[in-house]
């Protein structure tokens, strides 16, 4: 398979090379967070000067490297291997959190924090870490860098990126990324029946038996119902009360707080991401309830065992991805007008952007459509922008092939292909 330089994220490093912090890289397991650092980041370092042994590269979900999950240990070899301190050395320590007890994970008293902060006093250091559980950045861990952890999140691979290994079009290119997804072994695979098993596998194996074995869920009948429906429900709003209710309504006991806590659990190990709604007009926050899309689209099918393949659903979470791994905080946008109705009276509505994309001063407003047959139907889609006084632009993607162009409004309108084969395509 040919390599794929997976420059967003290399550029990335190189930018915090050095910088005095703890470079913590996150992201789902086998989203390629191990082979960026320990072979392109690593022969980045090399192509700049720095010799092999200069980089100190341990894998503590190796069994090998078990001995070195005791934080003691793990302290005394680093010292030993960085001792002398006319060289910079590079520590790469990938899978941390197998350094981490569930005892300690529950009490919230971690030792390795101090372990990683007693390497920062060390001038000749350079750290890296990577972990697939979101608890081990949470507000606490960064107080306890004291403002020394620098966080660079991974994806599963970009429609861009995909193309870039994939041998075909790039029509039948995002047929496949559309069914299979973008976990960076896929395009590798020769066969259907081996990416979907593959992803299946995946799916129970690794992602649901971390979060079984972690929080003692064995057996649990709601946790693998909870997957299923968000898994079927992707772009829908949905809240752990209303969660709760559906689940007793069909004879599965459970409460909101239960719901609540799966739904954390599957947002800690980066299977889902949530989207909040925002109130366009009065610049606040609205709460519950919210959406929820897969981190990759492929993992979501398989867990349907490839049934439900809903295109306009499945087109808003490969968007959302995107926009995610561009940068970008993303929201569900809700504005709220009046409408003129009979008699002369003045009604409040709402209307539903997809998408309100924010990166410092940068925002855009983003719809998802599969295809825009008419006149009503760009109407419809259109009808949202109508209510935005701001100037910030406004994109319609489409999930079906037609040329870049204005609609009458100003809004851009751009086919899904255009949309993510280009990085600056939001800026056309």
């Amino acid at each position: 398979m040919k390599e794929i330089w997976r420059s967003r994220y290399i550029n990335q490093l190189i930018a915090r090379r050095e910088n005095g912090m703890i470079k913590v890289i996150t992201g789902i397991r086998r989203c390629g967070k191990s082979y960026i650092l320990f072979n392109l980041y690593k022969k980045y370092l090399l192509s700049t000067g720095v010799s092999d042994d200069q980089i100190i590269a341990i894998s503590l979900d190796d069994e090998r490297n078990r001995r070195l999950r005791d934080v003691n240990a793990l302290y005394d070899y680093l010292i030993a291997v960085t001792k002398d301190e006319e060289k910079m050395f590079y520590i790469f320590l990938d899978e941390i959190q197998f350094a981490i007890t569930s005892e300690e994970m529950k009490s919230g008293d971690i030792r390795l924090y101090g372990v990683l902060n007693g390497l920062l006093r060390h001038h000749n250091v350079d750290v890296y870490v990577t972990g697939s559980n979101s608890k081990f950045l949470s507000t606490d861990v960064l107080t306890e860098f004291r403002g020394r952890g620098d966080e660079v999140r991974i994806y599963p691979l970009s429609f861009e990126e995909f193309m870039s290994a994939y041998d075909g079009d790039k029509y039948s290119g995002f047929n496949e990324y559309s069914m299979y997804g973008g976990l960076p072994l896929i395009p590798s695979l020769k066969s259907d029946e081996q990416k979907s098993q593959y992803l299946k596998n995946l799916f129970d194996a690794t992602y649901k038996q971390d979060i079984v074995e972690r929080y003692k869920l064995r057996g649990d009948v709601v946790l693998d119902t909870l997957i299923d429906v968000l898994a079927s429900s992707i772009g829908s709003l949905t809240n752990a009360t209303k969660l709760a209710n559906t689940f007793v309504s069909n004879g599965i006991k459970t409460n909101k707080n239960t719901i609540a806590s799966y739904i954390d659990y599957f947002q800690d190990a980066f299977i889902v991401s949530k989207a909040k709604r925002y109130d366009i007009k009065g610049k606040k926050y609205i709460g519950s309830p919210f959406k929820f899309y897969f981190t990759d689209i492929g993992l979501r099918n398989a867990r349907l065992n490839f049934r439900q393949q809903e295109q306009t659903h499945i087109l808003e979470n490969i968007i959302y991805n995107e926009l995610l791994m561009r940068g970008f905080n993303v929201d569900v946008g809700i504005i709220e007008y009046r409408k003129m109705a009979e008699g002369n009276k003045s009604i409040k509505r709402k209307s539903e952007v997809d998408f309100v994309c924010n990166k410092g001063g940068k925002r855009y407003y983003i719809q998802s459509a599969f295809a825009i047959p008419d006149r009503d139907k760009m109407e419809q889609e259109q009808a949202p922008f109508d209510h935005i006084d701001d100037s910030f632009k406004k994109i319609i993607v489409l999930g079906q092939p037609t040329p870049i162009w204005r609609n009458e409004k100003g809004s851009l309108i751009i086919n899904i292909l255009d949309f993510l084969l280009n990085s600056n395509s939001m800026d056309f």
